[in-house]
């Protein structure tokens, strides 16, 4: 009995055990939900909030700058190379037409100038040797070329000289001795028949008999040697002679006409060493010349009147320039001072390419001075560079600015170039417009989306959005003049790698299909932002 009155108790104090722990736990639970609801309660009450606006709101973008003067004169090295500044005229003071303003070091100059003098002289005597060379080269092609065409004639001559004169004379020759040779043949053979007759009758002895007959055999051999003669001469010495006369008019030709080559590749030889002579004498001295203006461009005076203002005062220097003074070197074609007229100022600005499209020329501006605080002065946008200022491209290559120039009308207030200056330019102005800060507008997908406190927290609200002044950006549609938005919109919720896309000013821009749930928002950009609208 005892021992199932113990099992009971037992039971009832492990129920009581379990209820216990269950209700200390709902109670953590409970105090668990109602610590999360006052913190988002407290959350959504921290959250920092702005009305939605109407009223006059101004499209502007500002830029910084500096005043300079329209009409300067710069003064520019224009010694080649790398010079010592020796002298220098103190900046800020006036000059009058002619005054020295700098000086430069010519000491490497003027010893090179020493050099190039022999150079000159070495190339003159060259110059005047080859014109001689080409004299007596010609003359002497014109002799080689008139004894080469003497000896063509005398060849010619003697050719004409053979076939016209000693050729016949020898034929004629010939053929007299033939025919004397056969008269004195007949002779001797009638003076034989004569001596045979008188022999038989005894009346000469047969010796005398016998010396006619052996005179009548020298006759037939004088007679034949002729006709030998006559036959070698028509058919062989004549030939030989015809052609080796022939043969030296031929190389009498050929030889006339070497010469004329030679001689005419001497004499263009000649001219060429003659034109390189001269081309080098005349590089020598227009060196000498060069030497001489930068000895003379040494000393660089005043062109007009003016105030001196130092370039690395009115140009922005660059990381490690130094301010110009006595000693510096200065490159070729440097800035080294600017003379201003003192009367019309223009500021002179850099614009980013993002907002390059919003700007016209011609539009209104308006330029405060750091010099001149409280004044405000009038303007108008003069010149756009067409090419981005390579000056800072050494900085961020990235970064692309655009060189501009604004118009300051004139004004009593002294304005002296290289005043630092802020410039406002006008876009365009609504005199009624709805506006938040920009900071409230992201975009979620590609569209333009503000966040309204809701009862759960925040909620989105797409919005179609115009131009923006870096500070409110007007809204067009989708909220109403006194509505909550929250200025930091909870990132959470974002969707990341949501690219700021322009929105355009009448229609929404629709989210691109491409783009996944979750992104994180930017801050939206209007449509505006890319070219310049029109108040409604």
């Amino acid at each position: 009995m005892s021992m199932r009155s113990t099992g009971n108790s037992r039971r009832v104090r492990r129920r009581w055990i379990w209820g216990g722990a269950v209700a200390a736990a709902l109670a953590v639970v409970a105090a668990v939900a109602v610590a999360r609801v006052r913190e988002r309660r407290e959350a959504a009450a921290a959250v920092p909030v702005t009305a939605v606006q109407r009223g006059p709101l101004l499209i502007s973008l500002t830029e910084s700058g500096t005043i300079q003067s329209r009409d300067r004169v710069i003064i520019r090295s224009e010694v080649g190379g790398r010079n010592a500044i020796v002298y220098l005229i103190p900046e800020g003071d006036t000059v009058a037409e002619g005054d020295l303003l700098v000086e430069l070091d010519t000491t490497r100059f003027e010893q090179e100038r020493v050099e190039q003098e022999g150079r000159v002289e070495n190339a003159e005597a060259s110059l005047i040797q080859s014109q001689e060379n080409l004299e007596v080269t010609r003359n002497q092609a014109e002799a080689n070329i008139e004894e080469a065409t003497l000896a063509l004639r005398f060849a010619r001559l003697a050719l004409e000289k053979y076939e016209e004169g000693d050729f016949p004379q020898q034929l004629q020759q010939a053929e007299a001795e033939i025919t004397i040779a056969q008269e004195e043949l007949r002779r001797a053979e009638d003076t034989l028949a004569w001596s045979s007759r008188l022999a038989e009758e005894g009346f000469v002895t047969r010796s005398e008999q016998q010396a006619d007959e052996l005179a009548v055999q020298r006759r037939r051999l004088d007679l034949g040697l002729a006709q030998g003669r006559l036959r070698v001469l028509r058919e062989f010495t004549s030939v030989q002679t015809l052609e080796r006369l022939r043969s030296d008019i031929r190389q009498a030709e050929m030889a006339l006409e070497r010469v004329r080559r030679r001689s005419s590749a001497d004499v263009i030889r000649a001219e060429a060493d003659l034109r390189a002579k001269d081309a080098e004498a005349r590089q020598q001295r227009t060196r000498l010349e060069q030497l001489d203006a930068q000895i003379a461009g040494s000393r660089i005076t005043a062109p007009t009147d003016g105030l001196v203002v130092y370039a690395t005062t009115v140009n922005v220097r660059r990381w490690g320039q130094q301010p110009l003074e006595v000693g510096q070197e200065v490159s070729h074609r440097q800035e080294l001072i600017h003379l201003p007229a003192a009367r019309d100022m223009v500021a002179e600005i850099r614009v980013q390419e993002a907002s390059l499209t919003r700007l016209e020329v011609g539009m209104e501006a308006r330029i405060t001075v750091d010099a001149r605080p409280g004044q405000v002065f009038r303007g108008r946008l003069e010149r756009i560079a067409v090419l981005p200022d390579s000056t800072q491209a050494w900085l961020n290559p990235d970064l692309k600015l655009y060189n501009c120039e604004v118009s300051i009308a004139r004004t009593d207030v002294d304005l002296r170039p290289g005043m630092s200056c802020r410039v406002e330019l006008i876009v365009t102005h609504y005199d009624d417009a709805l506006f938040v800060p920009l900071q409230s507008v992201v975009r979620v997908r590609g569209q333009p989306t503000v966040y309204v406190p809701g009862r759960r927290g925040p909620v989105p609200r797409p919005v179609e959005i115009g131009l923006d002044n870096n500070r409110m950006v007007r809204i067009v549609s989708g909220l109403d003049e006194g509505e909550k938005v929250l200025l930091a919109p909870p990132l959470p919720e974002a969707q990341p790698g949501d690219a700021p896309s322009p929105a355009p000013e009448m229609a929404p821009e629709a989210p691109p299909a491409e783009e996944a749930a979750g992104e994180r928002p930017r801050p939206a950009r209007p449509e505006g932002e890319g070219r310049r609208t029109r108040p409604e």
